[in-house]
């Protein structure tokens, strides 16, 4: 591999093409697996709506909180890698669990080991990607990653749906076609990422959060971590979309064209958003995906038939392109180049509270009064978040 200074032609350096080929294989197999878990759990198991959000919320709030050690530990090491070829191959390791679950507990199992894995590698990931971007171009990078991250979650579904229609609905045997993809991305890793050399320095061992560390962060970053959380508790567990979707008469093999339609758009977006952000600035397409995401649970909470839940996830992962690249671009803008990891860390930690709420709200909204009340919520929340960004814009 050629080194870290070098870059593609279109200035976008190596390393982040090969982390988006390792994030493509890894988001092939999980989102197969998620695609078709929600359905896995009401359907074959007989979990409840609750249930569904408390493990969802639970896996993916464990994985937030867990970065904030990650990457704490990535700054400690001066290293990313061996932190991404753990929390990669634990993801793999959790594959074949899901196909080998008999209850919704040994589901809650692999979900969380699946989730530790992604939350060991996320922020060390994040802070490997702030290391080696150029700063001009810094918005491109993440939404590049994020793009080829979406590419992955486009093409798990559409092949769970190929091999549901091929093995006539049986949800576990699909399940085990993730193994492959996920063993593929931690080999890709190994043989194809490389990180800058670092100078070698004695250190000794310290808290991943320290009183000091938190004292060298901006109100700025500050600023980010809190709008950033505000946003994770306005958009719960795509799970809700799937069950939306089978509600309103989706056949069960056809339910993963929801993930398929969300990432597609996610995917499309993703890269131009962020390169844009570069040019234009980044909080006025913050707002732009806030604007997308009340649409969105505006029209699920209406939806009545198949087509309109479809224009919603639509617009669903349009605000994810709109956002999610350009919050990681902003907290890159606004740390110090040896807290990078500490400060990816600190933004999921309150994403990830953030999230658990949100997810358990969702399912407790939804087993009580119904699916629209979850996403009328949802569009209040989303409401409530562009207000505080356009009070922040004006202060400014």
């Amino acid at each position: 591999m050629p080194g870290l200074a070098g870059k593609s032609p279109r200035g976008i350096p190596r390393t982040i093409w090969a982390l988006g080929l390792v994030s493509l294989c890894m988001d092939l197999s999980s989102e197969l697996v998620h695609s078709l878990l929600p359905l896995f759990l009401v359907g074959a198991l007989g979990a409840s709506m609750l249930t569904v959000g408390l493990i969802e919320g639970l896996a993916e709030a464990t994985a937030l909180v867990v970065k904030v050690f990650s990457g704490a530990f990535s700054d400690f090491l001066g290293r990313r890698k061996g932190l991404l070829l753990l929390g990669y191959g634990l993801a793999a390791l959790s594959k074949p669990l899901f196909p080998l679950a008999g209850s919704a507990e040994l589901v809650f199992g692999a979900r969380l080991l699946d989730r530790i894995g992604k939350g060991v590698r996320g922020a060390p990931r994040d802070a490997l990607i702030a290391d080696v971007a150029p700063a001009d171009i810094r918005g491109a990078c993440f939404g590049l990653r994020q793009s080829m991250d979406t590419a992955g979650a486009f093409l798990g579904p559409i092949l769970a749906i190929l091999l549901m229609l091929g093995f006539g609905g049986d949800i576990t045997r699909v399940l085990w076609f993730a193994v492959l993809p996920a063993l593929l991305a931690v080999a890709l890793l190994w043989g194809g990422v490389s990180e800058p050399a670092r100078e070698a320095r004695r250190r000794r061992f310290r808290s991943p959060i320290r009183l000091q560390s938190l004292g060298q962060f901006t109100p700025a970053f500050w600023w980010v971590v809190g709008i950033g959380a505000l946003f994770t508790l306005a958009r719960f567990s795509e799970a809700f979309l799937l069950l939306r979707a089978q509600q309103l008469g989706f056949a069960t093999s056809w339910v993963p064209l929801v993930m398929v339609v969300m990432a597609a758009f996610y995917m499309l977006s993703a890269y131009p958003v962020g390169k844009w952000s570069d040019r234009i600035g980044r909080s006025s397409l913050l707002s732009a995906g806030l604007l997308l995401l009340i649409l969105a649970d505006l029209l699920l909470a209406y939806a009545e038939s198949p087509a309109l839940v479809l224009f919603g996830v639509a617009l669903w992962g349009l605000h994810m392109g709109f956002s999610q690249g350009i919050l990681a671009a902003l907290v890159a803008d606004t740390t110090p180049a040896e807290l990078k990891g500490t400060a990816f860390g600190l933004f999921n930690l309150l994403s990830g509270i953030a999230l658990l709420l949100a997810s358990a709200g969702a399912g407790w909204l939804w087993q009580s009064y119904g699916a629209a009340a979850t996403f009328y919520a949802g569009a209040g929340l989303s409401a409530a978040a562009l207000l505080l960004l356009g009070l922040k814009r004006r202060l400014q």
